[in-house]
């Protein structure tokens, strides 16, 4: 300890103070910032502030994390050594073995400051120094190897931060009486399950889903459906940027997988594990299209094929549950289609509930492997990584929940600090002085307090009925809270900060600093509805995790579930109050720029880290009354050379020294206090100007035991000697400083002149290089001004710009398919000629390109479709909604058809067949029929017989009428009376079956779209009609005129 004390005092103009507290301008803000920036850049990253310890993230690998280094830091004085992070988890373990009490480390910062590292190495030093036995080591790796695991499966890469923590987390490591890592326990705290289905540009999902995509054998692979290529996963590819530098998915997915099995957890659960983490990815795929009513349909059923199997949840019951809604009324239970945009949200809801559920699965799993089963009591240390103050261009519901946490922490922070040095006054007989500072509790209450703080109000605003927006719930704070000082709002703020306000923006000023929040999202976010039918159909899963986490005897309440935030402020109460139970140590992390590179110290983003890590705050309360304090003992040992009656030795008690010692220098009675056991020093510049007058002090006594030594001797040949030497010494000393001055003389001379020369070469290319560019911006700026003229000396460069630029963004920016012909690039005026041939040529390209890639089989769909459009395209109503829906080769199976009645026509080839509804020519009544195209005529079958049999030659032809109904009448040659007249038919598949006649027949004009009515003959001499009109509803009925009247929807085409 005295060799750091005097390394630390005696270097503190060089390397800035190691310890704050000893700070003499502690108040300054600057001073405060200039020691960390000093420190920082000499590779100094840790500084104490009392026991808390500042990190600072040195974006680089620094050689202070051997094997040897934490033997250095083992077992020693928590100030004797240098700052270290090993120190204070040293002093830690040392208390809370010596106290036999509980206690925890707060390790806070932003995203990117380096909170997690922190945690990793105080569980590697603990690893390391803790006692060690097979059953010991077995603990000890699986502490570790929880590590990666909950990184995998909660971390991601956001724009702070490659590796940001996206939820909070709690750590107990339990120690037996020896010290020994027994066992331990994880909490996780409001999981960022958004993120799962939504990231913003520039940040991913989390690592888990990117590790198995890249890192994952062929086999595993092609068991859970998924492709080596994350583009293809919609909830992958949202931030646009699946592949980064810094991380290495491949070798991170080696590492889990190892850990997982370290942990014990087994193959099976293993298995369901990356089934369930695949079955997401597949969710994410499924899309939704609107059927005719505007219902959500699914279309793409591989996809839910995959995510089927995965779960092992029926398809039928899967795909029920992404379109419907289940509503209970009374006894009865009725299912609602979603629309598009509900069907989406209950798909993304699904994936964030799994992914959710499975993440507290996973950490359960892990406490179940580090479970003590030692019922002897445990004493423990905690380890809360929790998110830091997020203050963003943007800040919504995470943010606000974020912060509140860091409000809520920052209370308890000031409280323990503040209990923590009451406690040693008392102890040590000294009176406490009241310490002022600011009380958060202001915003705390703001934010929770009931009935009348935001939460209360979010959550009335989630729960009350009616057309609940976000805009509302601001409405509704703006009305409650609208006087409170530290809330602020567009329509309540004053002109100059209504500038800085948006209509649904409000803000908070927390302790740390004003934060603007946009309300937009608060309440989804806070409600993260998951509908009952969709925990219904979870249940109906054969994936032991699924069914586990959906488990069937969860109540099933009608009422709705706990809101987001409110479950985040009660799991804040259980946190606080287990933290209350433990003596606190603090580790606060900084991020010292935002482009991550090493030795950059940027003062703007460091100095609001300072103020929202509250240090200032902390390190008032520290010097609030005494800024050093040391142990009688160590005191006296130090500086007993100052005084001639402590020195060289006392015989009285530690404390009288001290007295005796610093009546000697003077210490005026306000500088100082004597403790039970300790003195107290009030000011820093009292212990410095101690230590300097020590420092003299040293000098002097080593010459007066020299001089001693000469006089006190008897031999008159070592006197000689000795003066010899002496003054050998000193004339060797003179000449080596006049030779070594002459050097540097000579070094510094030739040093400035090469500054000179260097300088010179410098400021001539510095002009060279302005000189070239006022050249081209001039020779740019009367090209802009003559673009317009033909080509000449003066706007040739800047023609081959413009050319080469609207190429290049041409190039970037090409129609990806035949429909976006026409998105092509504008043409500067010069190039419009060129611009025109270029896109007929790349057209042209993309029809071949096309066309190639046409199947036969597709090749004869869209045959039959240009066919269908020829006949229909702009004369039904209803003819755009089937030009989606492919045609098949038949509509009724050979083995539906009745046997007779294909003994009947065995001659003849079947080459389409339709259920149809045949209306009697007299009565109009409906009756079930099948008709049956084959090479030569059309049959109307009625189960097992022909009901009339149409020659193709006989064929007059087809009219159907231009709405949206499905009728079509066969109008058929009819010379004897003794013979059936025309059909009256209603056909679902109306389109795809006089496609089919049209072409089987060979009669390609013969349909024919009319209006209003349709006459056709009953039998030779009589007739009948068939009148059409729209209505609100489809019906079919006889009028009072005699007339079938068809009455259907009007549809709007798309």
């Amino acid at each position: 300890m005295l060799r750091n004390m005097e390394a630390s005092l005696t270097a503190r103009d060089r390397v800035g103070i190691q310890d704050f507290v000893l700070l003499d301008a502690y108040t300054s803000e600057s001073a405060f910032l200039d020691n960390l920036r000093k420190r920082f850049h000499e590779n100094l990253i840790y500084t104490y502030i009392g026991t808390l310890l500042v990190s600072v993230n040195p974006y680089k690998d620094l050689d202070i994390y051997s094997k040897k280094q934490m033997d250095t830091y083992m077992g020693v004085n928590f100030f004797e050594l240098p700052p270290h992070i090993y120190a204070l988890a040293d002093n830690v373990f040392r208390t809370m073995l010596s106290e036999f009490n509980n206690h925890f480390i707060l390790i806070s910062g932003e995203s990117g400051a380096g909170k997690t590292e922190a945690s990793k190495k105080i569980l590697q030093f603990y690893a390391v120094s803790c006692p060690s036995t097979k059953l010991l080591n077995n603990v000890r790796d699986r502490l570790l190897l929880s590590n990666p695991v909950l990184e995998a499966f909660g971390n991601a890469k956001t724009l702070k931060n490659d590796n940001s923590s996206r939820f909070g987390k709690y750590m107990d490591i339990q120690f037996d009486h020896q010290g020994g890592a027994v066992g331990g326990h994880i909490l996780s705290y409001l999981l960022e399950k958004s993120r799962v289905v939504h990231q913003n540009h520039g940040e991913r999902n989390f690592h888990i889903f990117y590790q198995l995509v890249e890192g994952g054998e062929e086999d595993l692979l092609r068991w859970l459906g998924l492709e080596r290529n994350c583009q293809n996963y919609k909830y992958l590819v949202q931030g646009d940027c699946a592949k980064v530098s810094s991380i290495n998915d491949k070798s991170d997915w080696r590492t889990v997988r190892r850990a997982l099995s370290v942990i014990e957890i087994s193959e099976s659960d293993i298995e369901h594990l990356f089934g369930i983490i695949a079955s997401v990815l597949h969710l994410g795929n499924v899309k939704f299209e609107a059927d005719v009513r505007g219902y959500a349909s699914l279309n793409n059923n591989q996809e839910m094929h995959w995510v089927s199997k995965l779960l092992g949840i029926p398809t039928q019951v899967l795909q029920q549950g992404l379109t419907h809604r289940k509503i209970e009324a009374k006894t009865e239970e009725v299912f609602s289609p979603f629309s598009v945009d509900h069907a989406v949200y209950a798909r993304d809801a699904l994936a964030k509930a799994i992914y959710g559920r499975t993440f507290n699965w996973l950490v359960n799993k892990i406490n179940e492997s580090l479970v003590n089963k030692d019922s002897s009591r445990k004493t423990v240390i905690g380890l809360l990584d929790i998110y830091g103050f997020e203050v963003f261009n943007v800040n919504s519901f995470e943010q606000f929940c974020i912060n509140y946490c860091n409000e809520k922490l920052q209370q308890l922070f000031i409280q323990l600090t503040l209990k923590s040095e009451q406690e040693e006054y008392e102890m040590e007989g000294i009176e406490w002085e009241q310490v002022s500072f600011f009380n958060n509790k202001i915003i705390c209450d703001l934010v929770e307090v009931k009935h009348r703080g935001i939460i209360s109000l979010l959550d009335e605003e989630c729960l009350r009925p009616g057309e609940a927006t976000d805009l509302t719930f601001l409405e509704k704070m703006e009305e409650t809270i609208g006087g409170h000082p530290h809330f602020v709002t567009h329509k309540l703020a004053d002109q100059k900060t209504r500038k800085t306000l948006d209509r649904g923006d409000f803000r908070l000023l927390h302790y740390a600093g004003e934060v603007t929040y946009c309300v937009v999202g608060f309440l989804d976010k806070n409600n993260d509805l998951l509908y009952r039918n969709g925990k219904e159909v979870m249940r109906q899963s054969k994936n032991a995790i699924i069914k586990h986490c959906f488990p069937s005897s969860e109540p099933d309440s009608k009422r709705r579930p706990e809101t987001v935030v409110t479950q985040f402020k009660s799991s804040l109460v259980g946190l606080t109050e287990v933290l209350m139970s433990k003596e606190p140590w603090y580790v606060r992390c900084i991020k010292p720029n935002d482009a991550k590179q090493p030795g950059r110290f940027d003062d703007v983003l460091v100095r609001h880290q300072v103020k929202y890590l509250g240090l200032m705050e902390h390190l008032r309360v520290r010097r609030a009354g005494f800024a050093y304090r040391r142990k009688y003992e160590i005191f006296l040992q130090r500086y007993k050379a100052l005084c001639p009656d402590t020195w060289p030795n006392w015989k009285g008690t530690a404390a009288e020294g001290v007295r005796c010692l610093i009546k000697h220098l003077g210490y005026k009675p306000d500088e100082y206090k004597m403790g039970r056991t300790k003195i107290f020093i009030r000011h820093p510049r009292t212990l410095f100007a101690t230590e300097d007058t020590f420092q003299v002090c040293k000098h002097k006594l080593g010459e007066m035991l020299f001089c001693t030594f000469t006089c006190n001797s008897t031999q008159t040949l070592l006197r000689v000697k000795l003066t010899v030497i002496v003054a050998a010494t000193r004339i060797q000393a003179k000449y080596k400083g006049y030779r070594v001055k002459g050097d540097y003389l000579k070094q510094r001379e030739a040093a400035t002149k090469i500054e000179s020369c260097w300088r010179g070469l410098l400021a001539r290319k510095e002009r060279a290089k302005r000189a070239w560019a006022a050249k081209v911006i001039k020779k740019f700026i009367k090209g802009f001004m003559t673009r317009n003229q033909p080509a000449c000396v003066d706007n040739s460069e800047y023609l081959s710009y413009v050319r080469q630029n609207y190429l290049t963004r041409l190039r970037d920016n090409l129609p990806k398919t035949i429909l976006e012909k026409d998105s092509w690039l504008t043409p500067p005026p010069i190039l419009k000629e060129l611009s025109q041939l270029l896109k007929k040529l790349y057209i042209r390209h993309m029809v071949r390109k096309y066309v190639r890639g046409i199947t036969p089989q597709r090749k004869a769909q869209l045959l039959l479709k240009a066919q269908t459009s020829s006949m229909f395209k702009g004369n039904k109503e209803n003819y755009p909604f089937s030009v989606c829906r492919p045609f098949l080769d038949t509509r009724i199976n050979a083995e539906d058809i009745s046997i007779k009645v294909l003994q009947m026509i065995r001659h003849e080839h079947i080459e389409y067949s339709v259920p149809v509804v045949k209306y009697d020519r007299n009565g109009f009544r409906p009756r079930l029929r099948q008709l049956i195209f084959t090479q030569k005529a059309a049959y109307l079958v009625e189960e097992a017989k022909i009901k009339q049999r149409m020659d193709y030659i006989s064929l007059n032809g087809v009219s159907v009428s231009n709405l949206s109904d499905n009728f079509l009448i066969l109008h058929i040659t009819c010379d004897d009376i003794k013979q059936k007249g025309d059909l009256v038919l209603q056909c679902d598949y109306l389109f795809e079956a006089l496609t089919k006649l049209s072409l089987i027949a060979n009669k390609q004009n013969c349909t024919k779209v009319v209006q209003d009515s349709v006459r056709f003959d009953i039998q030779p001499g009589r007739e009948g009609f068939v009148d059409f009109k729209s209505g609100q509803e489809s019906m079919v009925y006889r009028a009072k005129n005699g007339h079938l009247m068809v009455e259907s929807t009007t549809t709007k085409s798309r």
